[in-house]
């Protein structure tokens, strides 16, 4: 068997890690860009344009896909997981979240907003049975501590009733990593394009009715060319990250964001970091280490499993077609099995029912 944790594309070894950081560093530095845009657009008018560039932009790769490898085309059987994340993540959450940001001090909400992580983490243990070590708990707890220091200003936190807005879209946000974690091995070029279109066109609706026309079109277009990089790209990272990691530690890779956001924000506003920024930096760097160099190894038992994805012939994927070494995708068994080795809660080690050890 390949090493737990690596993904081989090639020649190439890549530990599936960096498909969540790269996905929150798109995610984080779109931040500044978008404080940029907010000067010429209405948030609802943004998040709909940041939504449809997504769908826009990655629809022409999508439809190349036969250059790009071959995945697991999605089901009908898929698709209630798919619609409940974007309802959950891409349609309320926004919503939610704008409500929030209405009513809430700045301070307030950055803090808030870090909580997503947590609530990513309670829906994989109690929904799903996603194993999460001690380790991992501790390295969540780091990174939310990381994040609080790098909102805090030193101001007064305010105390609204927008605060529960604010609260209600990090656990849509943590229900939706959990949805879209089921169908992670399904092509992510797919669910990228098609939480970019339904999202998007579901909030540019809303815009046109609450928030009147759109604005001029180059900040349209430009915002949309954000979306694609924020959205689309970062989207497509976290689900190949969710397809290895599972959802709560690829969400605690990707609390990193406000990181990129915040780096990104010195470099355009020519600014110095502060005392908290480096600490913050400090305790981030913490908790990525205890996330990369996490073991999880106890006995543990297979099910029988008819799925799709895309696979090589492995330890536990024997070899159905002689001569196939190269990565493809098609409905397969797994036979039920125990052993005991070190793994992640990737598509075959997402445990269904309490298992010894941790």
């Amino acid at each position: 068997m390949r090493p737990i944790g690596h993904l081989v594309r090639g020649n190439i070894v890549l530990h599936p890690a960096l498909y969540a950081i790269g996905a929150a560093v798109l995610f984080g530095a779109s931040t500044p860009f978008a404080k940029l845009l907010l000067a010429d657009m209405a948030p609802l008018p943004l998040a709909a344009s940041l939504y449809l560039g997504s769908g826009l932009g990655i629809l022409p790769f999508l439809v190349r896909r036969r250059r790009l490898g071959e995945e697991a085309a999605l089901r009908r059987a898929d698709l209630p997981w798919l619609l409940g994340a974007i309802v959950a993540g891409g349609i309320l959450a926004p919503v939610a979240l704008l409500y929030g940001l209405a009513q809430t001090p700045a301070e307030t909400a950055s803090l808030l907003l870090n909580l997503e992580v947590v609530a990513t983490a309670l829906f994989a243990l109690l929904l799903f049975r996603e194993g999460i070590t001690l380790r991992v708990w501790t390295a969540i707890l780091v990174l939310v501590f990381a994040s609080l220091l790098l909102s805090w200003n030193g101001g007064m936190l305010g105390v609204s009733p927008g605060a529960l807005g604010i609260i209600a879209a990090t656990t849509l946000w943590g229900l939706d990593n959990n949805l879209t974690c089921v169908i992670s091995g399904k092509d992510p070029l797919a669910i990228a394009t098609l939480k970019g279109f339904l999202a998007g066109g579901v909030l540019a609706i809303a815009a046109l009715v609450f928030t009147g026309p759109y604005p001029i079109p180059g900040s349209f277009l430009l915002a949309m060319l954000l979306g694609f990089f924020a959205y689309g790209l970062s989207t497509i990272l976290f689900v190949l990250s969710l397809r290895h990691l599972g959802s709560t530690r690829t969400s605690s890779y990707f609390s990193i964001a406000p990181f990129a956001g915040a780096l990104l924000s010195l470099i355009i506003f020519l600014q110095t970091p502060g005392i908290l920024f480096l600490a913050a930096l400090v305790l981030m760097l913490a908790g990525v280490f205890l996330l990369v160099g996490e073991t999880h190894t106890h006995p543990h038992r297979h099910y029988r499993m008819v799925h799709e994805h895309r696979h090589r012939h492995d330890d536990l994927h024997h070899p159905h077609h002689a001569g196939t070494q190269s990565e493809h995708t098609h409905p397969h068994q797994h036979e039920e099995a125990e052993h005991t080795h070190s793994h992640t809660a990737d598509l075959h080690h997402r445990h269904k029912e309490k298992e010894k050890g941790n």
